[in-house]
């Protein structure tokens, strides 16, 4: 809960219209003195005002948080952005006057006029983990560091998964999302050509058939909801010398499946395999069993495997794909939907048996 302070108000309507105003009266919620005591997310607020002696009234709106997809404050924020721009675009609708948002003081905040918006983020140091699997599967063999690398990720992965949330309600939420966002399995399946050599007719929708069984099957294990990065992969990654590495661009909220990340890592152990291979093989293999190995020794979470597939079916559309990955061969992509088959008929996936999900 916010107190929403008069003079804060003053401020920020003098702000938006370059000149002082003088608040009149508030209305909406119980008023003592001169705060506004129990102000919550999505109580609208009725604000009287006198500017350039004209009296205006106008109305404050957020937006309260629920399981309806406003879960995360990016949710809320993303629906107030829309319906400022929305708002002015409609004959007889209600103008928007301005969009804002609170500081963690109670401030608040207006933005003027956006139309995109952007983050700036520290420069990381280092090269990106995937040229590491380059160079592996073009010299076909491991350097010193990278099972020890390899073992590094599965370390931090068992770290951060240790941390649990209670709000359980948020894991429906993004299995709700692994299946049906756009930039998840869905929006992935739509970017598929309708017709492609490599698909079988019907593939596609027989994939998102099996996909809605998989989806009231996790619904059943929200108590996995734990801290992750959401998109863990190798062009997340940087590695300084040695050991020392960063991670980028956390995707999609605080907390999820646990699977998410494990599964967005070793995906591409196997994928980088199969342009060699066509199947795990090498130090592909080596990779793929330390990580696996280590993960399992620090977190003793066997269930993973009871949930893990739905997640590898987004990550192998992902690498299938002829927008990420055009230059690909036609053998591979078949390879991946084999394995999109296989592991959704398969109830507990086995990480040592891979190459039987790809027949």
């Amino acid at each position: 809960m916010t107190s929403l302070n008069f003079d804060n108000i003053r401020k920020y309507l003098s702000e938006i219209h370059k000149e002082e105003v003088e608040i009149l009266n508030i209305e909406g919620i119980k008023i003592e003195g001169k705060s506004i005591k129990g102000y919550g997310y999505g109580i609208p607020v009725i604000i009287t005002y006198k500017f350039k002696g004209e009296t205006k009234k106008v109305v404050l709106e957020t937006m309260k948080k629920d399981i309806f997809g406003h879960e995360f404050m990016h949710d809320r924020a993303a629906i107030m952005i829309w319906s400022y721009k929305s708002y002015n675009q409609l004959p007889r609708h209600a103008k928007a006057v301005s969009l804002g948002y609170f500081d963690s003081r109670g401030n608040l905040i207006p933005l003027y006029d956006p139309d995109e918006f952007f983050i700036i983020v520290e420069f990381i140091e280092g090269e990106l983990y995937f040229k590491d699997l380059e160079r592996i599967k073009n010299e076909e063999k491991l350097n010193d560091i990278d099972i020890n690398r390899c073992k590094v990720l599965a370390e931090y992965l068992a770290s951060i998964h240790s941390k649990r949330h209670q709000e359980q309600e948020i894991y429906l939420r993004r299995i709700r999302d692994l299946i049906g966002h756009g930039e998840c399995i869905m929006g992935l399946i739509d970017s598929y050509p309708y017709e492609a050599e490599f698909l079988k007719k019907d593939e596609l929708k027989e994939i998102e058939k099996k996909l809605i069984e998989w989806r009231w099957k996790l619904k059943r294990y929200k108590h996995r909801l734990s801290l992750v990065h959401g998109d863990f992969h190798p062009w997340n990654v940087f590695f300084k010398e040695g050991l020392e590495f960063k991670v980028s661009d956390r995707s999609r909220g605080d907390y999820g499946e646990p699977a998410d990340d494990v599964s967005a890592m070793t995906i591409n152990y196997l994928f980088f395999s199969l342009q060699k291979w066509n199947k795990l093989a090498g130090p592909f293999e080596l990779l793929w069993n330390t990580f696996f190995e280590t993960y399992l020794n620090l977190t003793k979470d066997y269930e993973i495997f009871e949930v893990i597939q739905p997640f590898f079916v987004w990550r192998a559309l992902v690498v299938a794909s002829p927008i990420w990955y055009p230059n690909l061969d036609i053998k591979v992509r078949r390879t991946l939907f084999n394995f999109i088959h296989n592991i959704l008929d398969t109830e507990n996936f086995d990480y040592r048996k891979v190459n039987e999900y790809l027949k």
